[in-house]
């Protein structure tokens, strides 16, 4: 059955996202939060048919954190389904995204035209700096700046070091920080084929304060929240693993 039904949300993706990378062509001309909605529909429906064909729902704790202003996210990254999700749980976000993602066929030509960042990661410090300044903007057009800081997604239980980018555009901007953990790795997993049903869980913490902070404080802070958060939650998954050190 987990088969089948995840055959079947792939065949429904299959049908949707041609339209849709035409359509988000035809709009790239519009505003940016007009383009945005628009484009949005594609996951909508992807949420959707997670929900009615796999199975796979969520459940959202702490969105009273979430503060009046634009915001730099920092959030776990365990699978694809937090970059679909995200957009709908939070306000109107723009990601930090490998570039290569934009090759892929229709998938990625859909992509190119949403609010986004698209860094390559061998750059160094012009990644970097490409990060500040789009993301300025984008934090001024009123998005939420999205940066998975791992870089990459981890295994359930798995920890990368935290990288510097995103706290270091909060720093920049003095835009305050929104920690997100969550445990979709449990459920749809890096590259895997198979979507298994049940509820993900997601944690928004405490915004954290950003103007009195440098950019290694910051991360470190959320850091420490994610990490703490994932343990709190999903302690199966970290018995006889320390917290690593803050960043």
């Amino acid at each position: 059955m987990i088969l089948l039904r995840s055959i079947l949300y792939f065949v429904v993706l299959i049908i949707i996202t041609p339209p849709f990378a035409l359509i988000a062509i035809l709009v790239r001309p519009l505003p940016p939060h007009l383009r945005y909605r628009i484009i949005g529909g594609w996951t909508r429906l992807a949420m959707l048919a997670l929900r009615f064909v796999v199975g796979l729902h969520y459940r959202v704790i702490g969105t009273e954190n979430l503060p009046a202003r634009s915001a730099v996210v920092l959030c776990k990254h365990q699978s694809a389904w937090e970059t679909m999700s995200l957009q709908l749980i939070l306000p109107p976000v723009a990601f930090v995204l490998k570039k290569e993602l934009l090759r892929i066929p229709f998938f990625g030509w859909g992509l190119a035209c949403m609010p986004s960042i698209a860094i390559d990661r061998s750059a160094g410090r012009d990644a970097l700096a490409q990060v500040e300044e789009q993301g300025r903007v984008l934090l001024d057009q009123g998005f939420w700046v999205t940066v998975f800081p791992e870089g990459t997604r981890m295994a359930p239980g798995q920890t990368h070091r935290y990288k510097i980018g995103g706290a270091r555009l909060a720093h920049a901007t003095g835009a305050p920080v929104v920690p997100i953990a969550h445990n979709a790795g449990d459920f749809w997993r890096r590259n895997a084929f198979l979507k298994y049903p049940g509820e993900i869980v997601v944690s928004i913490g405490p915004a954290i304060a950003t103007q009195d902070l440098t950019a290694e404080q910051i991360n470190g802070q959320a850091q420490a929240w994610i990490e703490g958060e994932m343990r709190r939650l999903f302690p199966h998954h970290y018995e006889s693993k320390p917290l690593p050190a803050a960043a």
